[in-house]
Formats: C-alpha cells, structure tokens, sequence
C-alpha cells in the first residue's frame, strides 16, 4: 500500500501545540512507510480563517522540520468540487433540503431533553421535498443502524448511527461543513490513513455514513490521546500556552520540542527518550501511541531543552541568540550554558555582564557586616586582582571567611545576590571591568555610610 496521510489544520488561530504533535505523528508516519504527506488547510470556516493564520501555521510547521510532499491545498479553492458531490447526494436521496428553523430545532430540542432523549435531529424535512433557498440547509439522511471501525490505536469501536440524527452537510451548494468536506478531499486526495486526535472520533461513524453514501473507500483511522494540562484537564489558554509560537519565542529548540512532543502519547519500544527527527521517523509506530490522555510536563520539556541546549556548540548559540562572537561573549555563554533552560535564559542571565545593574549598597553586606568591614573585604580583592592575583581570591577567602568574602564581591560584579560565582564572573568580566565594578562599590559603601 501506497502510504498517503494529510495534516488539516485550520487558520482559525496560531499553530496550537496540539496540531503541530498531530502533525508531527502523520509525519513520521510517512517517512517511516515511505509515504506521502499532504498539507491541506481546513480554511471553510470564511468567518475566522485569516491569511496571517495560515502564514504562521505553514511558518512554524517549517521551524519544527516538519515538510510536506504535496500543498498547501485550501478547501477554500475546492468549492466546485464539493458542489459536484453535493448534488450528487442530493440525486441519490442520500441528502436533502431542510428549512426548519433555529427556533423549531430549539423547540425540538427542548422537548427531547426533557422526554429524557438525546438530542438530535428527527428527519423532520426528510420528505417534505424542500426546495434550495437562502434559508434552507442541506442535510445527510443518516442510516438507522450500527456502524463500527477498527481503530490503529483503540481497537473497535462501534456506533448507534440512529443516535447522531440528520446532520447538516452544507448551509448551500457553495458552502460546506467540516465533516462532508474532509470525506470528500479524503477520497480526492487518496488519503488512507487518518491520524488525527481523539476528539475527531465521534466525527467518525458521520464520515463512514458519507463515504459509504458517495461510494468511497473508508481510510484507516488512528485517534491519538489528547493533550493535558498537569490537573489533566484539556490543555486550554487559560492555564497554559497553547500556540507552538509562544514556545518558540520563549527560547524552546525546535529539536526539543519536535522530541517532547513525539513522547506525549506515543513511546518507543525501549526507554530511550532523546531522538532526532529522523531517528524517531526509524521508530515510529503509530500502535504504541497511547490511549489515555498525554499530561503537558514543562517540567520536562524544560529539562529536554536544556539537554539540546547542552549539545550546541558556543558559537553556535551565539549565533542563535543573536550575539557577536566575540571572546566575552563566547566565554559568557560557555559560562551560562550549564544554568539555561531556554535560549532567553541567555539575555536575561547574560545581562549583567554587558551593563551592571543597580542596587542599593545594604545588598553587600553578608549577614551582620559593617560598612567597614565590607570596604575591607572588597578592598582586598580589589588589590588582588590589580595586582594579577584574581587566582588568590579563593585563599583570602579561606582566611577571612567565605561569605565575608565572597558575598560582596559577588554583590560588586554583578549587582545581584544570586548569579555566577565570583571567580566566574572575574573570568567573563576581565581585570579592568572588575575592578571598575568593585570602585563602584566601595563608592556605594561611603555614600551609605555617611547617609
């Protein structure tokens, strides 16, 4: 069999994170079969599809490695197409014109619900042989009978169709829904897997229905877990982000995230947890994707990023961050590199080496140290290092107390309580810059002591 499977997203909003892992399985599926993938976008919805939206989704699929053999194709260009099958069914008796309205199918509603019924359309309009208006809508007569698949990662599963009533198809020859669309450019496109997930599953026994009306083949299906927040509720902007973009600008890898997101919900056979793109494409089998939810861990990603992180040459994230690669710069990545999670970790921890930020001069003092014995102590080490003695620092600090010692001149350098030791900074920052930042210190110390 010739593998062909699709990506469908819709440009209704950014790239959500939970596409691109979808994405990212139809994929691998096609490279590990030798297959083809198809790039289609779901663009019917007129009213929240935006060019932007699909810029950034086609812009980020290419960040993550992920390429297509054939597309981008847009539903959008394809409405002849859908019309043509449309009309088909419309001859065939398969479907038909409906023009009740919102109030009557409110009604109807209401009156099943409280019957203790399960909502659905009766077929009201079935055979009443409505004619095409601007207020009518066309709807699939769905068969009253079971209707089951076996699906790649459940098992089967099986339907009562006569629980799903007439669902509408299209709100007019020029305008179709989601599920009579997809059949159609399924069957067009010669899709025979379908990767998708688990919240497309009860769309299913409606498409088997369409596609045994239009005659067409069904495609294999495969329904991956859904994404979790850590309360393992479905991953919503609210508690977390959701667009692959806000990851990326954030300082995420794409070779991070292409293997975070390859793990959430899928395993390999051993244990193994970091793999390139390619080498998870060797691996993948879509049979050992999971069932259950996949619980989003930042932790996790945060720690495979770091791992990648850690593999980059200097230069290389130099290059990454946007920074010349000059001797301190190199050098304050290589001392930066073992603390970032993120390539922003870079900017924002690197700071203080490129501009001393303030601080108030009580932030020098370890413990219960006096304005004296904290000029004391930075003043040693200012004669240590005028002297080419910066190596010495540890010594003094030996004699005259680490924290006596240290804390200060960590306070001197960087401005800060918590950052790099001071021997670290002392390297990055050269003789010249620390003893200017250790005189700017001892000024602070005069100042608050005559204050």
């Amino acid at each position: 069999m010739n593998v062909r499977v699709r990506m469908a997203p819709s440009p209704t909003g950014n790239l959500h994170i939970g596409t691109a892992r979808t994405a990212l399985f139809n994929w691998l599926y096609a490279k590990h079969h030798g297959g083809t993938l198809v790039l289609r976008i779901e663009d019917t919805d007129t009213d929240r599809s935006t060019p932007e939206f699909e810029k950034d989704i086609i812009d980020q699929l290419k960040w993550l490695g992920i390429t297509w053999d054939e597309g981008p194709i847009r539903q959008s260009e394809r409405l002849p197409l859908y019309e043509k099958y449309l009309k088909q069914l419309l001859i065939s008796g398969h479907a038909y014109w409906c023009d009740c309205t919102k109030d009557d199918l409110e009604a109807k509603r209401k009156s099943m619900m409280e019957a203790g019924i399960a909502p659905r359309y009766d077929g009201h309009c079935r055979d009443k042989k409505v004619q095409e208006s601007a207020n009518a809508v066309i709807r699939f007569a769905m068969p009253e009978r079971a209707l089951s698949f076996t699906d790649l990662v459940r098992g089967k599963i099986e339907f009562n169709a006569a629980l799903i009533g007439d669902i509408v198809l299209a709100k007019g020859l020029q305008s179709p829904l989601y599920n009579f669309a997809v059949v159609v450019d399924d069957h067009e496109m010669a899709i025979t897997h379908v990767i998708r997930g688990e919240d497309g599953i009860p769309n299913t026994p409606k498409q088997l229905a369409l596609q045994k009306a239009l005659d067409f083949k069904h495609p294999h299906y495969a329904h991956i877990p859904l994404i979790l927040d850590a309360d393992r509720a479905k991953m919503s902007k609210r508690n977390s982000a959701t667009a692959l973009k806000e990851y990326k600008d954030a300082g995420y890898l794409p070779e991070a995230i292409v293997n975070f997101l390859a793990l959430l919900g899928w395993h390999p056979v051993d244990n193994r947890e970091v793999f390139t793109i390619h080498e998870l494409a060797t691996v993948f089998d879509i049979e050992r994707a999971q069932k259950a939810g996949a619980v989003f861990s930042l932790q996790k990603l945060n720690w495979m990023n770091t791992h990648y992180i850690q593999k980059m040459t200097n230069e290389e994230i130099a290059q990454k961050i946007g920074w010349e690669q000059s001797e301190k710069n190199l050098k304050t990545v290589a001392l930066l590199k073992s603390r970032a999670q993120t390539l922003n970790d870079f900017a924002t921890h690197g700071a203080i080496f490129f501009a001393l930020p303030e601080y108030d001069a009580s932030l020098l003092a370890w413990k219960e140290m006096s304005p004296k014995e904290i000029q004391a102590s930075l003043k040693r080490c200012e004669d240590a290092i005028g002297e080419g003695r910066g190596a010495d620092i540890p010594k003094i600090a030996e004699h005259y107390g680490k924290g006596e010692t240290f804390w200060p001149l960590r306070v001197a350098l960087s401005g800060q309580k918590e950052s790099p030791s001071p021997i670290e900074l002392l390297n990055v920052l050269g003789r010249e810059e620390s003893l200017k930042r250790i005189q700017h210190a001892l000024g602070k110390i005069i100042t608050h002591d005559k204050e």
